[in-house]
């Protein structure tokens, strides 16, 4: 078991562990290539080691009543998949109900079953913690009900689960990124294809996380008007998506061409890793960020600064990380001088905007699967 947290699952089953069996489901950080996704591009994100444990026992009612650790009340849905996802009750039980519909719909029959949930993925943080709840709880449920989804399948199910919970259409990266995770890798993935290339990471190198103390909401931000609006570019020169424009085609239109010209900084990401061209990563990272902020125009004036006062304090290169509107960015330092970084950029950053950064390193995490629990001695 990864932490103390098993004790708690275990609690909100009853207090024994009798029947019981747990999944883990880790967050994300991207390290380039947002707002690609949704436009079958390329990304290249890490699964982290901060995750959603989701423990789960069946029950006979036809029921499925969820607790969590971390957020107030008890949420209790149909297993038939009946209940709508956006009228349930707490907010959050929206992801319990979503994950169920998801996978009725896919043909699994899901049981009754008292599920509870503890992470440790900071909410509104760009760091995935909604992708992790649904690829948790997806997780859980089909182990339960005995269906074996593969792997691609249950990420698909948990983006339908999570769409259905929050409203929002979102691409298939984070869902990916939490179920295909290599400890020690950054992930190449095809939204197109849904093709997962793992590139290793140098051991020398350090991904800094630090979140802005500006929490971020996909439903109360621009994330969906970005994604209707580059689905309108991409039918206005006739192509698909925006995975087949030229950057002559989009070179009028800023939202556009940030879809263009990141799938292009992530391949030549991709391929610095590949080579270990680490210098080549900094001014990378670098120019997506002012892409997003430039032409996505999702970035705000905070992100701007923590990025700025981090590559100041030494890191090799910084953007906002996730929708934006918010959230985290993400570093990369020498390994050794990590806390260094954080600590001047931190301290510099609250006396020019007021507000506490949180900064830490994660490491590359292995992907969602079962964990092996056992009693307390």
């Amino acid at each position: 078991m990864p932490d103390g947290r098993i004790a708690t699952l275990f609690a909100d089953l009853g207090g024994t562990h009798d029947g019981i069996h747990a999944v883990r489901a880790p967050g994300r950080v991207n390290l380039i290539g947002d707002h690609t996704d949704y436009q079958d591009g390329i990304c290249l994100p890490l699964a982290i080691d901060r995750d959603c444990l989701v423990a789960i026992r069946s029950r006979a009612d036809g029921r499925v009543v969820a607790r969590s650790a971390d957020v107030p009340g008890v949420a209790e849905v149909a297993a038939d998949g009946s209940d709508d996802p956006a009228a349930v009750e707490p907010g959050w039980g929206g992801f319990v109900a979503g994950a169920v519909r998801a996978l009725v719909a896919r043909g699994v029959t899901v049981p009754g079953a008292d599920v509870a949930v503890a992470s440790t993925v900071p909410p509104g943080s760009g760091l995935s913690s909604s992708a992790a709840l649904s690829v948790g709880l997806t997780l859980a449920l089909d182990g339960t009900a005995g269906a074996s989804l593969a792997p691609t399948e249950i990420a698909l199910t948990a983006r339908e689960a999570e769409s259905a919970a929050t409203g929002v259409e979102t691409g298939l990266m984070d869902q990916l990124a939490s179920v295909f995770g290599v400890e020690g890798h950054t992930l190449l993935i095809d939204c197109r294809t849904q093709a997962v290339e793992p590139i290793r990471l140098p051991s020398a190198l350090g991904v800094l996380v630090v979140h802005s103390g500006l929490p971020r909401t996909l439903a109360d931000s621009e994330y969906s008007a970005r994604r209707d609006a580059c689905a309108a570019a991409a039918a206005r020169i006739g192509v698909a998506t925006l995975r087949d424009a030229q950057l002559g085609q989009v070179a009028d239109d800023p939202f556009a061409r940030h879809v263009v010209t990141e799938n292009q900084r992530v391949q030549d990401a991709a391929d610095a890793l590949l080579s270990g061209d680490v210098g080549a990563l900094g001014p990378l990272l670098l120019a997506s960020h002012a892409s997003l902020r430039d032409d996505s125009q999702v970035s705000t004036p905070e992100l701007d600064t923590l990025v700025e006062l981090l590559v100041d304090a030494g890191a090799l290169g910084a953007r906002l990380t996730g929708a934006g509107f918010g959230g985290c960015v993400v570093a990369l330092v020498q390994r050794n001088h990590a806390d260094d970084v954080a600590a001047k950029a931190a301290l510099i950053y609250q006396r020019k905007t007021g507000l506490v950064a949180d900064a830490f390193v994660v490491r590359a995490a292995s992907g969602a699967g079962p964990i092996r629990i056992e009693p307390a001695a």
